[in-house]
């Protein structure tokens, strides 16, 4: 029973304004003292043109790290990186027990024995249809279809009422691996009574039905065994539908599967102890593919979505120390950019292609099928759960916003447009947004997690734009200069238009200030480095149309 204060809220911290990064809370309880749960722990992709230096991002926890002492359970509905991808590094912060099917946890210890250092988890294996009562919160694991093994919507049971958070999902009578999405489950859920349906907003804006992950196995063979020579298949590593239809299919055609990349060896492994590639003989490992001919190999591959250290970017540049592929070799790109990655993608893309190699993708060819419902299976999923409550969630602005109108042509009472930070509360009442909480992104900056107020993200940015001056200049006790100023730039141009070089332009301008400057004041290193360095960028930047970050080292000797 629910007391007279107590409120049932959803606050999204990640995923409800961006592709990734997926961090969902419920609580429950009066506002001063409320228990929660959380949602999935992921990560986004950091873009090099916007953050350089920075693989990907993780989402800003600091309200739940300082209400961890009543934070349950951390429910993960599946093993994409966008819902796991930050639990290793965030967990210390947290510490609640973290609840997953096995194929998850699976994935998520190698991906912490991977990392020097890295706590180990304290992982509670759940299964598909299970339910588990924690505090005001009775969860129960709901199968849906996915491109991953074990995915699950959640069905989030409390005094007020029953919420749906069907995490990623769709629709698909033939998965080829995989649970299907039962229309009698979530019938018998809206039967129930649904409060709240927290929805995949990802393909809102795309009409009619996915086609089947069947259909993509039956695409996948036929160009496996119509290939002249080799054939390379990049996807997820995760998706181990795909890896083992390309096994089936190759093993049809006679060809032997190399598998390529550390993701891929780790989601492999994963794969074979849950029983997902019983059948399939063992891989072969990269060093054998050179021995093999050329019309009898296949190799799966990390780095569909372009990522510089992949498997498949160093072998388009040629740079892989096992795999080549030359001309009439065909490469297969099962899958689809994850947006931002787009950019990437295609630069490996067109290196292919000037090497003389076939390229299929799913512009040519059904080679992929996305794990996320179209208009037409979430009309489905409304007609299925009749909820009387609605939130858009897993997308940008626009499939929030398309999502939203969506939901109230299908007759919903009230759709709440929540966006990260936003606290929603769900019960008693009327649903609405109540309050705003901390929200945002850090950044993993090599081995460290950095918060962006820090300074050297910007300061890299800014080097990427207009390089940097350095000048060095030791300066005597009676105000002499000892010696010639050294000078050295980074990221300038070598000359001005007029054909001066640059060094010699900033050596000329940095005599000039000292030269203009008395022996009292060139005593003052404070003065000195100011001095020359206000001069450094206008005269560059009357030179350029562009302001170098400038450091000057002033040492009296």
């Amino acid at each position: 029973m629910a007391s007279p204060n107590d409120e049932l809220v959803f606050v999204p911290l990640g995923g409800l304004g961006e592709i990734g990064m997926n961090a969902a809370l419920y609580g429950f309880g009066p506002e001063e003292n409320r228990q929660w749960i959380l949602v999935d722990c992921g990560m986004g992709f950091g873009g090099e043109e916007h953050l350089p230096g920075i693989d990907v991002v993780y989402p800003d926890l600091r309200f739940i790290e300082e209400e961890r002492h009543n934070l349950l359970g951390i429910f993960i509905t599946h093993a994409h990186e966008d819902h796991i991808g930050a639990l290793v590094e965030m967990w210390p912060r947290l510490r609640a027990p973290v609840y997953a099917t096995r194929f998850a946890i699976g994935l998520l210890e190698t991906r912490r024995l991977s990392e020097p250092g890295a706590p180990k988890l304290d992982l509670n294996e759940i299964k598909p249809g299970e339910r588990i009562k924690l505090g005001p919160f009775d969860v129960e694991y709901v199968p849906v279809a996915h491109s991953i093994p074990e995915s699950n919507a959640l069905a989030i049971r409390t005094a007020h009422g029953l919420v749906v958070h069907t995490g990623d999902w769709k629709l698909d009578a033939t998965p080829y691996l995989g649970s299907l999405t039962s229309e009698e489950t979530f019938r018998a859920l809206g039967e129930e009574g649904v409060l709240a349906l927290i929805c995949d907003s990802t393909n809102v804006v795309r009409e009619g039905t996915s086609p089947s992950e069947a259909d993509v196995s039956n695409h996948l063979a036929e160009l496996i065994k119509t290939a002249p020579q080799r054939v390379a298949v990049t996807t997820f590593a995760s998706n181990v539908a795909r890896i083992r239809s390309v096994a089936e299919a190759a093993r049809e055609a006679g060809r032997e599967v190399v598998i390529v990349g550390r993701a891929m060896d780790r989601a492999v492994d994963v794969a074979r102890e849950c029983g997902f590639l019983d059948g399939i003989p063992d891989f072969r490992t990269p060093e054998n593919y050179g021995y093999l001919p050329r019309d009898k190999v296949v190799a799966i591959l990390t780095g569909s979505q372009g990522e510089p250290r992949a498997a498949m970017a160093r072998i388009a540049q040629d740079e892989h120390p096992d795999i080549a592929l030359s001309q009439g070799d065909r490469v297969i790109f099962s899958s689809r950019a994850i947006p931002g990655n787009e950019k990437a993608v295609s630069a490996i893309i067109n290196s292919l292609i000037e090497q003389g190699v076939e390229v299929v993708t799913d512009r040519t060819a059904l080679v992929h099928v996305s794990g996320h419902p179209r208009r037409g299976e979430l009309a489905q999923m409304y007609q299925w759960t009749r909820p009387r409550i609605a939130i858009p969630a897993h997308g940008e602005a626009l499939h929030l916003e398309e999502h939203a109108r969506f939901a109230r042509g299908q007759g919903v009472e009230e759709v709440v447009r929540a966006r990260n930070g936003s606290v929603v509360r769900l019960a008693p009442g009327k649903a609405e947004i109540v309050d705003t909480v901390p929200f945002g992104r850090v950044y993993r900056d090599g081995n460290l997690v950095i918060d962006p107020s820090e300074r050297a993200v910007p300061e890299r940015r800014k080097l990427s734009f207009a390089g940097l001056v350095s000048a060095a200049i030791a300066i005597e006790e009676d105000g002499e200069i000892a010696g010639d100023p050294i000078i050295e730039t980074m990221g300038l141009p070598a000359k001005t238009r007029s054909g001066e070089a640059f060094d010699d332009l900033i050596a000329d301008t940095v005599s000039d200030v000292l030269d203009g400057l008395s022996k009292a004041k060139r005593r003052d290193p404070d003065t000195v480095e100011n001095a020359v360095k206000r001069a450094i960028r206008a005269k560059v930047n009357e030179a350029w149309g562009k302001k170098p970050a400038c450091h000057v080292l002033v040492i009296e000797v």
